[in-house]
Order: structure tokens, then C-alpha cells, then sequence
């Protein structure tokens, strides 16, 4: 069974109120009080003067639960929302391996499930490692974009992106956090440029929370758990507006649902999930036995939910 042995989080010091980004994106007032008064947006963690490599080096040094296990690691993979992250021929992740003693390692990118793409990357980790034979086989999971385009710095309406990230060492077993389920829930018809189409947002916008909860219910269906089973939810943070409008459909307690970083952080594309794990753990929010669902959602679209036992 898939598990998680670790995760570390990188946040850059540097935070920059909402108004500040948005005045340089040419975000109108309205648009503004929008992000802040109904979606709950304050400040994010940017690094300006950061590259790529930095933010994900940043990671790898906080994950001191890898040191002296580098040669366990199969598998390092980049779970990207954004198809293009860096300039061409720029390969920051190959970079990495070599910084880090991961050269033997098999290193790629996992991408086309957008935001929802961390989910997605760790049930690959463990699909791959079941393979493996050798038990002590690991995978690194690494999340964390620069917002260095446009498209990367705001979703129309929604929210504003951010630079915080994240490292996960997963295992074919263990008795860390173990995977339970894992649900998708893909709807192509929302691909398209929705700052552009107004009436695609406005459909995006209204079959959000029903495809949310559908993903939701899917993954608890699989683990055999009820919405009561659960500790925690785990948002990815995009907004407050929309995780409260979901907990309230589902009659699930606003308390347990980790809202926290959606204003202190920002939305950090796929690192959400595991950034909000690691400040429920040091936060002792789970005891041993917890049940927890991470939930996220990703442009194009795709709706991903996974439940794991802490």
C-alpha cells in the first residue's frame, strides 16, 4: 500500500500583499475586493529573485529524511501544473539529481492534470514502486512552480498563485501516512482559456463544487470510509469562498477543513496538498489512526480527491 515516510515544505520568506500583485497583473479594484473580502486572499510567499532549481533545491534540503537514503530513491518525479515551467533548453529537475546524489534515479515530469497534478503524482510514485523488488525502494516527489508567466500568476476570478513548495518520499509500503484510495474526476469540456471566455468561467464556476464533491464521494466510496471517518480535510488553496461552499454541501464541519495557508500562503499550484499535510503534523492536528482527505482541483479540469490513513 502506497505511503507516505515524509514530507518536507519550502515557503520563501518574502510576502506580498494581494493588491500589489494584482496592480501588476492590471487587476481592476472590483477584482481585488473580490480575491480579498469573498475568496479570503491576504498575502503570498513569493521569491522574486528565485529560479526554479532554487525553489525546488530549497525542498530537498528541508527533507532531512532522505539523507542517507539517496541511493533508495527509483524514481524522482515533478509533479508540474503548468506544461511549461522554465525556458527552453533550461532542465532544472536533471539538475537536481546531480546536486543531490540522485544521478542513478529515473527523473521525469507528470503534468495535464494542472493543480491536481501532486495527487496524481504520488499514485504513480506507488504504482511505480510495486514493482520494485527490492522493499527499501523509494520515489521523491517534488511540487513547486515559479509564477513566471501570466497564465501562472492568476485564474480568473478564482485566485492567485503563489510560490511555496513541497518534497514527499513515498514508499510501496510502510506505516507512515498510507494511501487508502485515490479518485479523478476529468471534464475536457472546461478546457479553454477561461480569461478569454467568459461564459466558459461561468460554467467552470457553477459545476465546480458538484464535480468536487463527486471526486470527494468517490474516494471515500473506494476506502470503504464515510464523511464521519474523517479528521481532516486537506484543500488545495485557491480560495476560502469555494472549500466553504463545498464543506457546507456535503454538511462536513468548516473546523476540519485546513484553511489556514489559503491566506498566509497562497495557492502554490500542486504543492497545496502537502504543504497543508505538513502544517496539520506540526501542528498535532493528527493522531496516529487519523483519516484524512486531500482534495484538489486543476484547470482544464481535472477533480482529485485521496484518502489516507495517518
Amino acid at each position: 500500500m502506497t505511503a507516505l515516510e515524509a514530507v518536507a515544505v519550502h515557503l520563501p520568506h518574502h510576502t506580498v500583499p494581494i493588491e500589489a500583485v494584482g496592480e501588476r497583473l492590471g487587476l481592476t479594484p472590483r477584482q481585488l475586493r473580490l480575491f480579498r473580502r469573498f475568496h479570503g486572499l491576504d498575502q503570498l510567499r513569493l521569491d522574486p529573485d528565485g529560479k526554479l532549481p532554487d525553489l525546488l533545491g530549497a525542498t530537498v534540503d528541508a527533507l532531512t529524511e532522505l539523507r542517507g537514503r539517496e541511493r533508495d530513491v527509483r524514481f524522482v518525479i515533478h509533479a508540474r501544473s503548468m506544461p511549461v515551467a522554465v525556458p527552453y533548453p533550461l532542465n532544472p529537475l536533471h539538475d537536481l539529481l546531480h546536486r543531490y546524489g540522485l544521478g542513478h534515479a529515473q527523473a521525469f515530469t507528470v503534468t495535464h492534470h494542472a493543480c491536481a497534478v501532486g495527487l496524481l503524482a504520488v499514485d504513480l510514485a506507488g504504482r511505480l514502486l510495486a514493482g520494485e523488488p527490492d522493499p527499501r525502494a523509494l520515489a521523491l516527489v517534488l511540487t513547486g512552480e515559479k509564477t513566471f508567466t501570466k497564465d501562472a500568476q492568476v485564474v480568473p476570478e478564482t485566485g492567485i498563485f503563489a510560490e511555496g513548495a513541497a518534497a514527499c518520499l513515498v514508499s510501496a509500503d510502510g506505516e507512515h501516512d498510507r494511501v487508502l484510495s485515490y479518485a479523478v474526476r476529468q471534464r475536457p469540456e472546461f478546457d479553454g482559456r477561461l480569461a478569454e471566455d467568459q461564459d466558459l468561467l461561468a460554467r467552470y464556476q457553477r459545476e465546480y463544487p458538484d464535480v468536487m464533491v463527486e471526486a470527494i464521494e468517490a474516494a471515500l466510496d473506494q476506502a470503504g470510509l464515510d464523511l464521519s471517518d474523517l479528521a481532516l480535510l486537506l484543500p488545495h488553496n485557491v480560495n476560502q469562498a469555494s472549500w466553504r461552499t463545498i464543506a457546507r454541501r456535503i454538511g462536513f464541519p468548516i473546523g476540519k477543513v485546513v484553511l489556514d495557508n489559503v491566506t498566509s500562503v497562497g495557492h502554490s499550484f500542486a504543492a497545496d496538498g502537502l504543504i497543508n499535510l505538513h502544517t496539520a503534523t506540526t501542528r498535532g492536528l493528527l493522531e496516529r489512526g487519523d483519516r484524512y482527505l486531500v482534495a484538489a482541483a486543476g484547470i482544464g479540469a481535472t477533480f482529485s480527491a485521496m484518502v489516507v490513513e495517518h
